[in-house]
């Protein structure tokens, strides 16, 4: 799903946020690879986030620099580092097919090779050891559900792909997806090579997980097969995000799900004036079927969306507006990500195959500073990374309190372009607090008067 196709942009969006069938019930599956492995590549971080304090900031190469490669991300790791960021995830680093190519780079060629476009494998272990030198995971992109059609699997393993009647492979049914071949997810060997191949990268780039494309493709049970074997590198621990909505993922053992439904229904509400209450009905149905600390990863723009709707300064009301919203995004129930330009108010888009445009890291010092401002709360606070969510919210403004033991924090944040009185409800009435990102006393009394696009990040 996270493939752009220039001329189905419009379906794309509406497939974004389709239903898909679920089941929480997992069936039986194969015993995790226990194949021989590569020799492991440089030192396992240990210092990879849990699930719930990762700040997720997404590089696409192409457009990161002028270089468009590794080198380019290296010679901005401090910078990623200095934003508060904690997890790096890098769009796909294979070689693309060429055959029926749109140049996209969810085009597989080969799954244990680097795309030489980006540098080489000692490039890329580089920028991986780069990152956990600087207290940073990383991890990849993995595309699962295809392959290209001039992947090497499709001479030597025909029967690994979906076929019509006559025997010719398809594509995706129903996608559009015309330059990628269908994988058959009922060919044990083939996902048993999937899996070696997705182990691999661990051992030789000493990379910390994978964030999985179009999950709600391919089935829960060669999730859960693929999953239980990643979980069985003892010597690492790994982030593993689905790409997708199935509840059931969590059942698979994913840490993450996808918000598309938080992004869609953000756009609702700066765009049609739908109600802020509705993202208090994402806060429960996105997390249905969750256990513990699983997670969903929100965001305001990324490499989807961003060429299909445009930017968050063009969706989300300028800058005071964006803030407003990636505000939401970051401190009410998720993981937050980043994508790359956003930190800067990038004011254009980076279209499909993102070839042309490069990010302007000069433009906004004053966007990237309150980003900064935002982060860097967020990973000092134990109450907003982890605390009780209470939901204070109306049609207008996403308002809350998160909670620990010694540590209550209160959002508010005014969604709308216009000045609006916020009636604070009886428990927070007549109540002291300190400005967490300004600094200086709070005092709420029964009326608040919030500008268009404020926010107020408070805590006792």
């Amino acid at each position: 799903m996270n493939r752009i196709l220039c001329l189905i942009t419009g379906v794309w969006i509406l497939f974004s946020c389709s239903k898909v069938p679920e089941s929480t019930d997992i069936p039986p599956v194969t015993p995790p690879v226990t194949d021989s492995t590569p020799a492991q590549y440089g030192t396992p971080f240990n210092n990879v986030p849990a699930r719930q304090d990762a700040i997720i900031y997404q590089v696409n190469m192409r457009a990161f620099s002028q270089k468009a490669n590794f080198q380019g991300v290296i010679a901005r790791l401090d910078s990623i580092q200095a934003l508060g960021v904690n997890v790096i995830y890098l769009m796909p680093i294979y070689p693309v097919g060429k055959i029926k190519s749109v140049n996209s780079p969810y085009c597989v060629k080969d799954y244990q090779s680097v795309n030489s476009e980006f540098g080489t494998l000692a490039d890329l272990r580089a920028l991986v050891e780069g990152a956990h030198n600087r207290n940073m995971g990383v991890i990849l992109d993995w595309i699962a559900n295809h392959t290209a059609w001039d992947n090497g699997w499709i001479a030597s393993h025909k029967n690994w792909y979906l076929q019509d009647a006559s025997g010719n492979i398809v594509s995706p049914p129903g996608m559009g997806w015309n330059d990628v071949a269908q994988l058959d997810f009922k060919n044990a060997a083939m996902r048993l090579e999937m899996i070696k191949n997705m182990k691999s990268w661990v051992y030789i780039a000493n990379v910390d997980g994978f964030r999985c494309d179009y999950t709600d493709g391919p089935p829960v049970d060669f999730w859960k097969q693929a999953i239980d074997s990643l979980r069985n590198i003892k010597t690492h621990k790994l982030l593993i995000m689905a790409e997708g909505t199935r509840s059931a993922n969590y059942s698979a053992g994913f840490d993450y799900n996808f918000g598309f439904g938080f992004y869609g229904q953000l756009k609702n509400i700066y765009s049609k004036g739908a109600s802020v209450l509705l993202i208090d009905n994402l806060n429960k149905t996105e997390y249905a079927n969750s256990t513990g600390d699983q997670q969903v990863v929100r965001y305001i723009t990324n490499h989807d969306v961003n060429g299909s709707d445009g930017t968050p300064l063009d969706l989300f009301g300028g800058k005071t507006g964006s803030m407003a919203a990636f505000i939401v995004a970051a401190y009410m129930k998720s993981v937050p990500m980043i994508y790359n330009g956003q930190e800067v108010g990038t004011p254009f888009r980076i279209p499909f195959p993102f070839t042309g445009n490069k990010i302007n890291w000069t433009l906004n010092p004053d966007i990237t500073a309150e980003y900064k401002k935002i982060l860097a709360f967020r990973n000092s606070s134990t109450a907003i990374r982890r605390g009780l969510l209470t939901s204070y919210s109306n049609a207008d403004i996403c308002a809350f309190t998160k909670e620990t033991a010694g540590e209550k924090v209160l959002v508010i944040s005014n969604l709308r372009n216009q000045t609006i009185q916020y009636s604070l409800p009886v428990a927070l009435t007549n109540t002291s607090w300190t400005d967490a990102i300004k600094g200086g006393s709070v005092s709420l009394s029964t009326q608040l008067t919030l500008l268009p696009y404020s926010y107020l990040i408070a805590k006792q």
